[in-house]
């Protein structure tokens, strides 16, 4: 998987993608529209879409129905400033691989673009985190505690599946400031106390561990 499709109108945006993918190995094209990213897609000669919802054009939303409704299977990394469950939901849904929100960094789309690679190479991958009676469906993207059924919203979302993909270690407020936020995100804000309250009254006051002076822990 070495070919990828960048459909982004914001052209600082689709500059940074380029390079940083270019510089890691990878082909790109960047196309500034949804008509035009739909007729790339529909080539064949890609491996891989990140893919704008703002598009002029067709939509975000629309290229990616007509992939689907065209059985083209091009993985897609859907990467877009809407952070609403609802398109979310309507994006996975709809076909998306993977859902990603502005601002990001870029370390975490290359982790995302290279999870793709693996699962084109049929390694496993993963689609539920667990720990304990707390278990995250990756697919669905909504949580289970003990029997019940809780729905997040896509930052929860994000902020949840780092506590569990990193069980007992202690996450510093910048990490998660970093990795749920972004890279120009105001490392002064108190966001992250907000988001795990707002965790902790879904999930219940013990999933998450306050170590003081340090961040948090999901024990």
């Amino acid at each position: 998987m070495n070919r990828i499709l960048i459909a982004e109108d914001e052209e600082r945006i689709a500059s940074f993608v380029q390079k940083g993918l270019r510089a890691n190995g990878f082909t790109t094209v960047v196309a500034e529209d949804g008509d035009l990213a739909l007729g790339q897609a529909l080539t064949g000669g890609f491996d891989l879409m990140v893919l704008d919802i703002g598009l002029p054009g067709r939509d975000g939303f629309t290229v990616l129905r007509e992939l689907r409704e065209a059985r083209v299977t091009l993985p897609v990394i859907v990467l877009t400033a809407r952070d609403s469950v609802r398109d979310t939901v309507a994006g996975l849904e709809g076909g998306a691989d993977d859902w990603m929100t502005k601002p990001f960094r870029f370390e975490e789309l290359l982790a995302r673009v290279r999870l793709r690679q693996r699962t084109a190479a049929r390694a496993p991958e993963v689609t539920m985190l667990r720990s304990g009676t707390l278990a995250l469906d990756l697919r669905t993207r909504r949580a289970r505690a003990e029997d019940r059924t809780v729905d997040l919203t896509a930052r929860e979302f994000v902020l949840l599946e780092m506590f569990l993909r990193h069980p007992g270690q202690v996450l510093s407020r910048e990490q998660i400031l970093s990795h749920v936020w972004g890279y120009d995100f105001d490392p002064g804000s108190n966001i992250v106390d907000v988001y795990v309250r707002a965790l902790r009254r879904k999930l219940g006051a013990e999933r998450l561990e306050t170590v003081r002076g340090m961040g948090y822990r999901l024990p």
